[in-house]
């Protein structure tokens, strides 16, 4: 008889119910809520760092260890870096600054809390499924490592996941799963390209009276904010563009000596991301001028990667969802998925429950899915794990 990837999570599924049965909704939420509750913005996720690696340890992993740039990692069995390797990942990080107020609140079915979803969830993830595969006690074709990783948001440039690799070789890993939590009914197969830049301006300045019509490195940088803002990008290949922060000056009443800028290009082909950069140097050069230049640094870089749709992972993750009576759909984004595909290693990305307003104060997920969502994700590492 044929086995399929459908049909080889039917059986575990079957061998596997007790598993389910014993998924609580209350335990995922709470574990959720335990991790969101500890400041973890990107650069400074050391405390939430330490809570996984206490838990990591507390739950029996084995040779746990921290690198320098603050992953955790956890592995299944004893000396597992010696075979052929499946990763479990999650990032720590969020985009939320150390003073945010981490207050939880819920309204139905949703609960609502800034980071919950992105990605307090998938941390909480990360931990549960370690703690069952534990618990089952049983030899897999690969063994499996448990990554908590740092720097997957904004400036961090998936310096984390990039740091995972002098960890353990890409030529050793068998498969990757990446964890956001509130990506379920998707499977990111792809990863876009993304180019950020830091535009700096500078100025002579001076007194906004006595020096009236001298540069101003600001009226500098915003005129060419807004011609940026007006370049044309292409559908297809999805492609496009954000001015997300500009600051300087020295006070209101002061010529700006200096501003900065930060942007953010994208595209699902390189060759387009990279016209678009050239285009907006191009710009910089037309907007130098006598007593105001310019100065641009990339602040961030994620390379593209793809995984086609019929590889065996990518099969199991649209199987396992579709376990629970949900039919996922390909996507490409941008997460550490990126720097692992980029380097060959198949991965894909996928989520616990649904959710929304990600990287909002007033972000939210559904409990309604919280059991089929983690459900579907042990069935997803037990299948990589036993066939890939």
């Amino acid at each position: 008889m044929q086995t399929t990837p459908q049909s080889i999570l039917t059986r575990l599924a079957k061998e596997w119910q007790h598993v389910r049965a014993n998924l609580t909704t209350e335990k995922i939420l709470n574990q959720a809520i335990a991790v969101q509750q500890i400041p973890a913005p990107t650069f400074a996720e050391a405390e939430r760092a330490d809570f996984v690696q206490e838990q990591f340890k507390r739950l029996g992993l084995h040779d746990v260890w921290r690198d320098s740039l603050g992953n955790v990692y956890g592995w299944l069995e004893p000396n597992g870096r010696h075979r052929s390797v499946i990763v479990l990942s999650a990032h720590l990080d969020t985009v939320f600054p150390m003073p945010t107020d981490l207050t939880i609140r819920q309204e139905k079915t949703r609960v609502y809390g800034p980071g919950l979803g992105d990605n307090s969830l998938g941390v909480a993830g990360l931990l549960l499924v370690a703690e069952i595969f534990l618990r089952e006690k049983r030899t897999w074709r690969h063994s499996i490592c448990f990554v908590a990783n740092t720097r997957e948001e904004g400036l961090g440039n998936l310096d984390g996941i990039r740091a995972m690799l002098d960890y353990i070789p890409p030529a050793q890993i068998a498969g990757a799963i990446v964890l956001e939590g509130i990506a379920l009914g998707r499977v990111y197969n792809g990863g876009i390209a993304v180019r950020r830049l830091k535009i700096a301006s500078r100025a002579e300045g001076g007194h906004s009276w006595l020096h009236f019509g001298r540069p101003s490195a600001i009226h500098g940088l915003v005129q060419l904010c807004a011609d940026i803002t007006q370049l044309e990008v292409p559908h297809t290949p999805r492609t496009t563009f954000n001015i997300g922060v500009i600051e300087g000056g020295q006070s209101v009443n002061s010529i700006a000596s200096g501003a900065v800028c930060l942007l953010d290009l994208r595209s699902t082909e390189l060759a387009t991301l990279e016209k678009l950069e050239q285009r907006v140097r191009d710009l910089i050069v037309q907007h130098t001028q006598d007593g105001l230049t310019f100065e641009v640094n990339i602040a961030g870089n994620r390379p593209s990667g793809y995984l086609r749709g019929d590889h065996p992972l990518v099969q199991l993750a649209i199987g396992a969802q579709a376990e629970i009576g949900i039919a996922a759909g390909l996507e490409s984004g941008s997460t550490d998925a990126n720097i692992l595909l980029a380097q060959g290693i198949p991965a894909v990305v996928v989520g616990i429950t649904q959710g929304g307003n990600a990287h909002r104060q007033d972000e939210f997920i559904e409990t309604r899915l919280l059991k089929d969502g983690l459900w579907q994700l042990v069935l997803l590492l037990a299948a990589a794990s036993e066939t890939l």
